[in-house]
């Protein structure tokens, strides 16, 4: 399969470049559903309403005969919601168009994703994160549609478009959010504890000492596990934080090889992780395994004083706590050293994308275009993905916060001027999977005193330099 890398590019301005992968690890677990939503009824007059640079999308969508869209995605309850109330403003303004949706936790997506790539089946308007490259040959880049008119980019930087384009410039889809990496915490359970706050500079070695204060204290864990995201943590960030700026990173930029050569350099983070398990500081495995979604993480059910988040999670979360009397705060990931590289990105959350499979292709990008630029449809969803690419919709939301956006959106305001990497991605190579739980277990295994954390580095390299070869 083809496989390509975005480049992404150090952003000098608050809220203009793309976010997470992750992330793509941010999605929370929910029940499956496939149903075809309600019809809004018959449109209202609508004239004047769109804005004169959307009129060619939003008549192209309209035109013509009936069209059924099929469209999935994964994450929280809250975007289920909010995503299900998006689709029917548009059914309302597009009577022509219906749609039958999906929603589904991170894991059970892609068993069905993948179970409709073998069918030649994938649903017309679907969400994909930094592992697209698996899906490569499923996607119908949306340059022709952009060239038509069909979908609107002036309003997005080149630099957020960027964030969702091949090397080769070919636009896959329109990141859904700009988003990046925080840890969240319950100052007032720092406090209680008398543990140090976290700062603008704190280390890894700040964010263990809290954490087995706060243990040691109140008998909670410090910290909540990171899930699949301690990969992100002790490898995509811990490794690139270590030497110069850009120096190293896990995979190399072409995704051939590996950025770093001492498997060494992974121990520290390994030893940290596994001596804040034995600590009683840091979930075990069996522990991690109660948290499904970042609703019901210890953060939140008051068990744990922080936990790792993709900061689009930060106000679901931020307003959950508000209501049972907690006031969280959001704090940049810990550093190796204090005044070492912050080893902060701006990414793409995800992105929505057009399927190769499908037989409405103008239709589905039509509502692409809407679902990024729209300032209702945007109201709606309330950057739940992330802090939206297009300009008009920053600047209408930013107007009208709730708390916790806000200090989402100052948080990506300075996170966006740290000192980055002028090239860097977050993409997954095939096989990452396996090497991600692998290491894992070794965590686990050097907490138990089944190896050694230089072991457990070298582990985890060779599985990873295994799948170049």
């Amino acid at each position: 399969m083809k496989k390509n890398r975005v480049i992404h590019v150090l952003l000098t301005s608050a809220l203009t470049a793309g976010l997470l992968a992750g992330c793509g690890s941010s999605a929370a677990p929910s029940a499956p559903a496939d149903q075809t939503a309600e019809q809004a009824g018959k449109a209202e007059e609508t004239a004047g309403e769109a804005e004169t640079e959307q009129e060619p999308a939003e008549e192209s969508a309209a035109a013509g005969e009936p069209v059924k869209l099929r469209m999935a995605w994964w994450g929280s309850q809250n975007r289920h919601d909010k995503t299900i109330a998006a689709i029917e403003l548009y059914e309302s303004l597009h009577p022509e168009v219906t749609f039958e949706y999906e929603y589904y936790s991170f894991d059970d997506y892609f068993t069905k994703l993948n179970t409709l790539v073998a069918s030649d089946q994938v649903w017309d308007v679907f969400q994909l994160g930094g592992n697209f490259p698996m899906y490569m040959d499923k996607i119908h880049p949306l340059d022709e549609f952009i060239a038509s008119g069909v979908v609107d980019v002036s309003k997005i930087s080149e630099s957020n478009l960027k964030t969702t384009q091949t090397t080769e410039g070919v636009q896959l889809g329109l990141t859904n959010g700009i988003n990046t990496y925080g840890i969240a915490y319950d100052p007032q359970l720092f406090e209680e504890a008398g543990a140090v706050l976290p700062t603008e500079d704190w280390t890894w070695e700040d964010y263990q000492a809290a954490a087995d204060k706060i243990t040691d204290e109140l008998g909670i864990f410090g910290s909540s596990t990171f899930l699949n995201s301690d990969f992100i943590a002790g490898c995509s960030t811990f490794i690139p934080q270590q030497g110069e700026l850009g120096q190293y990173s896990f995979f190399n930029l072409d995704l051939t090889g590996m950025g770093f050569d001492d498997p060494a350099m992974l121990a520290p983070y390994i030893q940290m992780r596994a001596d804040m398990i034995a600590h009683g500081s840091y979930p075990d495995a069996g522990a991690s395994a109660e948290v499904t979604n970042i609703e019901n993480d210890f953060l939140v059910t008051g068990e744990a004083a922080m936990t790792w988040v993709a900061v689009n999670q930060f106000p679901t979360i931020y307003n959950v706590c508000q209501e049972q009397g907690r006031t969280l705060a959001l704090a940049p990931l810990p550093r190796v050293e204090k005044d070492g590289n912050a080893g902060a990105t701006i990414q793409s959350s995800q992105m929505l994308c057009v399927s190769e499979d499908s037989e409405q292709k103008e239709a589905a990008a039509a509502f692409i275009s809407w679902f990024e630029n729209d300032i209702d449809c945007n109201n709606i969803l309330q950057a739940e993905r992330g802090i939206p690419a297009n300009e008009d919709v920053r600047a209408a939301l930013s107007a009208n916060t709730t708390e916790g956006q806000k200090i989402m959106y100052d948080y990506v305001d300075r996170a966006s001027k740290l000192p980055m990497p002028e090239e860097y991605n977050v993409l997954s190579p095939d096989g990452q999977n396996e090497v991600q739980d692998n290491y894992l277990n070794y965590i686990q295994q050097v907490a138990s005193g089944e190896l050694t954390a230089e072991e457990a580095a070298q582990k985890t390299y060779d599985d990873a330099s295994a799948i170049f070869k």
